[in-house]
Order: structure tokens, then sequence, then C-alpha cells
């Protein structure tokens, strides 16, 4: 069933996702890497511009602890309360070195990624956790720096620690939305596609049960009661007539063949295609015997190299030949049909020649063109082309069918 092939496709989805974890990972890796060389760069710069009176081995012991924190957001997103703890420590450090010094309130662009990832990175007590330790930190160099400030100690705090971590919550929190979205969505489009499966297989179950109860029941009842006339005649020679009997045979034999027919629709209808049962091209014998107890004669011929076609090929030609056996019979003048199949390099023709009857032969039926929609349909299923039509003098009918096996004019391959 068609829902096995979904399942199938949904889980090699899965897996192609999975197997880009790998990647992703290594992206986000990289990311972070470039974050924290450039908090470094940014951070040690500003340091050094801003601190040229400071004692030079307090001014290298700072430096170095600059690099180091900031290295730190280089690690794995799981040591993101550790990078916020350290950072912490290191705006609390920088504030008591820079106490004396004219640029005592000193901030890092390290500490405020710190508190952005541990926003966008930590859940529940850890990221609450990390950002009290954040916005203490900053509240506490501030007041080194500066306690007769309390705007600046909150202002400091805001911008050091709660705007930073409130950031990374509301990217974290809109990237959970978007990818539930995602999901739910994907829910929706397999609860719809299982929906119109099941549609699918209870239309298919619906058609197959009226086939079976009604459309078998009264052809197995003509070939039943075809049998029975044939054999009542046999037995009563004075009545009998080659020609009724013949007729007869030949209702019986179509019969069964429609049979044949509605239980290999009712197999595939209900999921249990077999192509293999399918008649082809080495079953027209079969099919123009039963056109000729008809009463149509019938002219076969071949031209060409015969060869091998693909299956689905084949048993569209048989088919194909069995619409144009139909149409002769119905709008034809009952005489002569003649079929020519002929086998070239690339493509194989299919000819059907018969007379055009007159309106009284055919009995005024109108043609409703449905046979040559379905030759055409047939046909264009393996790039193949159809023409039909009278000849100039309106006397002969002729439907011609090419279909590719190699490669087609368009040059694709069929």
């Amino acid at each position: 069933m068609v829902i096995t092939d979904d399942a199938g496709t949904a889980v090699t989805q899965a897996s192609i996702r999975w197997a880009e974890v790998p990647r992703v990972m290594r992206s986000l890796e990289m990311q972070a890497r470039l974050a924290s060389v450039a908090c470094l760069l940014v951070d040690a710069v500003v340091f050094v511009v801003a601190t040229p009176d400071l004692h030079a081995p307090v001014r290298i012991g700072a430096l170095l602890g600059i690099v180091c924190v900031d290295a730190a957001l280089a690690l794995p997103a799981r040591y993101s309360a550790s990078v916020a703890g350290i950072h912490a420590v290191a705006a609390i450090g920088l504030a008591v070195v820079l106490h004396s010094t004219p640029e005592a309130d000193l901030d890092l662009v390290g500490t405020v990624i710190a508190a952005y990832r541990a926003g966008a990175w930590l859940k529940g007590r850890w990221s609450i956790g990390a950002l009290s330790v954040l916005a203490t930190a900053a509240v506490i160099s501030q007041l080194v720096a500066d306690p007769a400030d309390l705007l600046s100690v909150v202002t400091e705090m805001m911008k050091d620690a709660c705007i930073p971590w409130l950031v990374g919550r509301y990217t974290s929190g809109r990237r959970a939305y978007i990818t539930e979205l995602r999901h739910n969505r994907e829910n929706e489009l397999r609860e719809a596609t299982a929906a119109g499966e099941m549609a699918v297989v209870r239309v298919r179950a619906s058609i197959a049960r009226d086939l079976h109860d009604v459309i078998s029941h009264h052809v197995s009842a003509i070939g039943v009661h075809a049998g029975a006339a044939r054999i009542n005649l046999a037995a009563k020679p004075e009545f009998a007539d080659m020609g009724i009997m013949d007729s007869l045979a030949s209702v019986e034999q179509s019969s069964r063949s429609a049979m044949s027919d509605l239980r290999r629709m009712l197999d595939i209808l209900h999921g249990h295609s077999d192509s293999t049962s399918q008649p082809g091209l080495g079953n027209l014998d079969e099919l123009f015997d039963g056109v000729r107890r008809s009463g149509l004669a019938t002219r076969f011929r071949v031209s060409g190299t015969r060869r091998g076609l693909p299956e689905s090929i084949d048993v569209a030609l048989y088919q194909i030949t069995q619409e144009m056996l139909t149409n002769a019979l119905r709008y034809g003048n009952g005489e002569t049909v003649d079929v020519v199949l002929h086998f070239g390099d690339t493509e194989v023709v299919l000819i059907a020649r018969n007379g055009i009857g007159a309106p009284a032969e055919r009995g005024d039926r109108p043609s409703t063109g449905r046979g040559l929609a379905g030759i055409r349909s047939r046909a264009a299923l393996f790039g193949g082309t159809v023409s039909h039509g009278p000849d100039p003098a309106g006397k002969t009918w002729e439907t011609k069918v090419s279909v590719y096996y190699g490669a087609s004019p368009s040059g694709e391959s069929v």
C-alpha cells in the first residue's frame, strides 16, 4: 500500500536529518570559536588602550585573564553555566584591578555573550542561577567602581546580564516554537495523507465490491446461458446452425476473458496487482481468434526485427490493440480489419485499418471518443504518438500508434 511507501519515505527523511547532525554540530562549534576570538580581540584591544598607565605586571596578568575567560566562550553549550561563572568572577576581579584608574567601570563584551549563552542554552534553575551570578557580579563591579552611583548599578546589571540573558531566552523560545510548528505541520500532513489513503482504500473496496457483486454476476450469467444454449442446440441437430453455434462459443469465450479481466482488476483494487498475469503481445492470437468468431475477418502481420519489450509497454500495446479491434467491431463495416505491428530501432508502430461502416450498418451508434482517448493516454505514458482518421476516399479508417522503447525524439530515455 502507499502508506508503506510514505512510511519508508518518512524514515528516509528522518535518517537524512540525523545524518546531518554532525555537520550542523561542526558548524555550531566553528561559530562559537569565531565568537570567542572576536570577543577576545575586542576586549584585549579595549583593555590595552584604556589602561596605558597600569603597572606592567598587573596589566599583563589582567590581559591574560581576559584572554582566558573569553577563550572559554568556545566551549560547548553544555558548559554555559561554568562560562557564566568564570565571567562573573573575571568582572569582579577586573573591577578590583581598575578601582584606582580612570576606567574603573570597564565592560567586557565577553560577559555580554556569556549572559546570552546562559539564556539561550541553559534551562530551568541552571539558567536562572547563571543569570543571578552574572547580575550579582555586575552589581558588585559597579559598586567597587563607584558606590555612590546607584543608577549606574542598575544600568550595568541590566546591560551586562539581564538584557543579554532575555535575548538568549527569546531566541531559544522562538527556535523551540518554530520547531514545534514544524513538527505539528509534519504530523498534520502525515495524518492528512493517511486519511486520504484510507479514503482511496475505501473507494477501491467499494468499487471492487460492486464489480464482484454486480458486474461479475451478470458476465458469469452470460457465459452460463450461452453455454447452455449451445449445448441445447447441439442436442437438436434440426435447429442447430453453425453460425449460431460459433457465435454462442464466441460469447462463452468472451465472457471467460471478461471474468479473467475482472479478477485481475479486483486484485489491483485490493492492492494485490500481479503484472505478470496481464496479457501482452504474446496473447494477440487469442484476441484475434475471438474477433474472428464474432464474424470480423482479421489479418495480422509483423514487420521488422521482433524485439523484447519492457513488460509495461508489452501490456499497453495489447490493450491498445484490443481497443482498436473493439472500435472496428462497433463502427466498422464488419468486413475486414488489418493489423500491422512494426518493430523499429527505437520504436514500435501499431497500425489498424478497417472499412468505415454506413450509419445503418452501425445502427446509428455515435462515437463517444472514449476508445481513442484511452489509446492516447496509454501511448502517452511512454512518450508515444497517436494519429487516426479516414483515408482521402473516406472508405478506410486508420489508427496508428507509435510507442518508443529506446530514446524518444526529444532524446529522453523511455
